[in-house]
């Protein structure tokens, strides 16, 4: 299999109260609450509530589990929303499971292997369980004899969400349920990091560095990639500054700005905002649009989005992965407390 999994742009659906709801923490969720649960996991997390990391090309199993006799369907939404059937499939995935017991992908012996891709960021698998078999004619075909996986029409997590909405639509809800597992896809070589540290003499400084905000001065900024990029430190009532910093790794680089000279402020129209991101869970990983921002950092970690609908992902050791989707249309702030 040349490429897997998967991650994620988040949505939040309404649908009416007899249908399959979408939600952010899954792709598909039933909206009754049935007997049958099916639980997927990635093989390096058996808890199913952390978020491990692959590198490109690393191997990878998915095992999965029901609590009665069904047919179980996986599916895997990478970090570009390429989708990919991974059951059923003509490699022997058989993708029937019986009542309490544990079946990994690919099997034990089997002659294949799954890769992780070359797509990196926050990744998905969904499992599909139903206790009759399900018609995804109209979702995913093999296309030719040669093809070994089957082919997903649909792309991104919104669009596989609504054709499988389609596909359960026809079937009791006590007889279908859904589970969703993350990783996350980083490159063969770890990148190094540094820090900056940029400290002010007035209050409410902000920090921007290669035109990404960070957020408040008197802030270390960790989580960065070495090189050289322009700063500007801005401030209420005093002129911007603006200079150029030098991050290396394993290093904190420290930056110093007095402010003297006070300006009036001049109305400014931007399509730019800045998304205050607030959580106890102190270096909680944090990504927006399925790209890494950095981690909670003396409670907050503070990014520029531009106007819109963006999806934010706090992940943690010890606590359940947090998914929602914010719309940004000014300067805000949102508070993420993750369940344990």
């Amino acid at each position: 299999m040349k490429k897997l999994l998967m991650i994620p742009a988040a949505m939040l659906v309404g649908t009416a109260a007899a249908a399959p709801k979408i939600s952010a923490q899954s792709i598909i969720v039933n909206p009754t609450q049935p007997a049958l649960s099916v639980s997927v996991r990635v093989n390096k997390d058996t808890s199913g509530n952390a978020n491990p990391t692959y590198r490109v090309g690393e191997n990878i199993s998915i095992s999965t589990s029901v609590n009665r006799d069904a047919y179980v369907y996986l599916f895997n939404v990478d970090a570009n929303g390429e989708v990919t059937q991974i059951l059923p499939n003509r490699l022997g995935g058989d993708n029937f499971v019986k009542a309490n017991t544990t079946v990994t992908f690919p099997r034990a012996g089997a002659n294949f292997t799954f890769t992780v891709g070359e797509d990196l960021g926050l990744n998905k698998v969904l499992a599909l369980a139903s206790l009759t078999q399900l018609n995804l004619d109209q979702l995913s075909t093999f296309r030719s004899q040669q093809d070994q996986f089957a082919t997903v029409n649909a792309r991104g997590q919104n669009q596989l969400a609504q054709a499988l909405s389609i596909v359960v639509n026809p079937i009791p809800q006590n007889s279908w349920v859904t589970d969703t597992a993350f990783f996350s896809v980083v490159g063969q070589t770890p990148v190094q990091t540094g820090s900056l540290f940029v400290g002010t003499n007035v209050a409410n400084a902000t920090v921007t560095l290669n035109g990404q905000r960070l957020g408040s001065a008197n802030t270390t900024f960790s989580n960065l990639r070495p090189g050289t990029y322009p700063v500007r430190v801005q401030a209420p009532g005093f002129r911007d500054y603006t200079t150029t910093i030098t991050v290396r790794a394993g290093v904190t680089t420290n930056l110093n700005v007095e402010f003297a000279q006070a300006v009036t402020p001049a109305p400014v129209v931007s399509n730019q905002f800045t998304l205050s991101i607030r959580s106890n869970v102190a270096n909680a990983r944090v990504f927006v649009d399925g790209r890494e921002v950095g981690t909670i950092q003396n409670g907050v970690l503070s990014v520029s989005v531009p106007r819109g609908s963006h999806e934010v992902v706090l992940i943690a050791p010890g606590y359940r992965t947090f998914v929602n989707t914010y719309n940004v249309t000014r300067n805000s702030q949102i508070t993420i407390t993750p369940a344990r």
